[in-house]
């Protein structure tokens, strides 16, 4: 071979090395997350502070690896189809185009991406002094978003300004696989969901319903009113005018009490209303969170769209929604979800839809109803009597316990062969 062909072998091996080289790195720090690298960073490993801080725009080092092993390869097969050719002719070239397919495929691509996949915290760790010094390096960042820039010249819509983006189920995932590694805690990964799930529940979801409301009317004297709020439990008490419909304002038990101890009891609690505040059902909670802190209100009451009293809702019920029931010695614990022989549940009737979801791992509508007993409600079309069966959804809900026109508890039973079709149907009226 001239001298000139030993040149071209010799460049054809350092960038076939050279890819192999970037195909481990590109493998590693595709399955490195940014929760992983900062535990790992806690740990004092080597490289895991410049990886946690890569990761925080992981796009960045992705599109300079990706055009870096773009150019490799396609140097490498073009230089090895020439010095083939050269050599061999025609030949040459079906000969090379087979074996740029073998070594490509088996020690270019499979061997390094596999050790990368079993060994991903060594290889990720090794290969960071390497990812830092590709992410900034000038003029390939340049050349990258340069390219990425045309690309949304040509691309229609809204392109790809910022490379990949990680979306909700992605972090979902990485706090999954972060609690499945031991990397954070169980709780740490429901309350992460929970605050996902928190963005997009709505005040009439976690509200008090009217009907369990502790309201005193607005004419009440201070000491009936302070005995209404010690039987409730509670420091804040509406008040209305007639009906709840009409709320005037919120009595706070310690004004009551203040005006108690200066000889004020038999007098009336409307001197002391403090301003209410109301809210749509459909306000979203986080929303309403941000208010109660910049305002530095404790309570608000939920209107419904006709203008009435839906319910009212406390900064207790919203902080619920993401660390769980909070609960102190004067509260009375609610029966909850309970376990029968034979699979079945007994369930009360305002556990949340969304709430039966997560237990029987199905997924229930919400959209007309909230809660187990407005779903068999809304079935049966009328106030049940105990005993009453509605099919739906491969489930069977009998109403156990009513009261008035309240649906207390409901026993819930699958379905050994479920219909879809039957269900969404079939009503059947049983009287035990």
């Amino acid at each position: 071979m001239a001298t000139s062909d030993w040149l071209i072998l010799l460049l054809v091996i350092v960038l076939f090395v050279f890819s192999i080289f970037l195909a481990m790195a590109e493998m590693a720090f595709a399955r490195m997350s940014r929760i992983r690298a900062m535990a790992l960073e806690e740990e004092g490993r080597k490289g895991a502070a410049r990886l946690a801080k890569l990761l925080e725009h992981p796009e960045r080092t992705i599109n300079s690896l990706l055009l870096l092993v773009l150019v490799s390869q396609l140097t490498t097969a073009s230089l090895l189809g020439i010095l083939l050719e050269r050599q061999f002719g025609a030949a040459g070239v079906i000969v090379g185009l087979v074996l740029q397919i073998v070594l490509f495929f088996v020690v270019g691509e499979a061997a390094p991406k596999t050790y990368a996949i079993q060994h991903t915290d060594r290889a990720a760790l090794a290969l960071s002094g390497f990812l830092w010094a590709v992410t900034n390096f000038a003029p390939l960042r340049f050349i990258s978003r340069s390219l990425i820039s045309a690309g949304n010249v040509l691309l229609p819509g809204k392109g790809i300004k910022d490379g990949p983006f990680v979306t909700e189920d992605d972090l979902r995932a990485m706090a999954d696989a972060a609690a499945d590694e031991e990397v954070i805690e169980r709780e740490e990964r429901q309350l992460i969901h929970s605050i996902f799930e928190f963005g997009d529940t709505v005040v009439r979801e976690v509200m008090l319903p009217r009907p369990d409301m502790v309201a005193i009317e607005a004419d009440a004297t201070v000491e009936a009113s302070i005995e209404r709020a010690i039987e409730g439990g509670f420091s804040r008490i509406p008040a209305f005018e007639e009906t709840t419909d009409n709320i005037v304002g919120l009595v706070y038990l310690k004004d009551l009490v203040r005006r108690a101890r200066a000889g004020g009891g038999k007098e009336s609690v409307r001197d002391s209303l403090r301003p209410a505040v109301f809210v749509p059902e459909q306000k979203r909670v986080a929303e309403l969170l941000r208010e109660m802190q910049s305002k530095q209100f404790h309570m608000a009451i939920v209107v419904d769209e006709h203008g009435g009293t839906a319910g009212l809702v406390t900064l207790e019920d919203l902080l619920e929604e993401i660390v769980g029931e909070i609960t102190d010695e004067y509260d009375v614990a609610e029966p909850g979800v309970e376990h029968l022989a034979g699979g079945a549940l007994r369930v009360p009737g305002k556990l949340p839809i969304d709430d039966l979801s997560e237990e029987l791992d199905i997924e229930l509508p919400d959209t007309e109803w909230d809660t187990v007993g407005g779903l068999v409600f809304n079935l049966l079309g009328h106030v049940p009597e105990p005993g009453e069966t509605v099919a739906f959804e491969g489930l069977e809900f009998r109403t156990e316990r009513v009261q008035g026109r309240r649906i207390q508890s409901v026993i819930i039973t699958r379905l050994a062969r479920p219909d879809r079709e039957a269900d969404d149907a079939t009503v059947e009226a049983k009287h035990g």
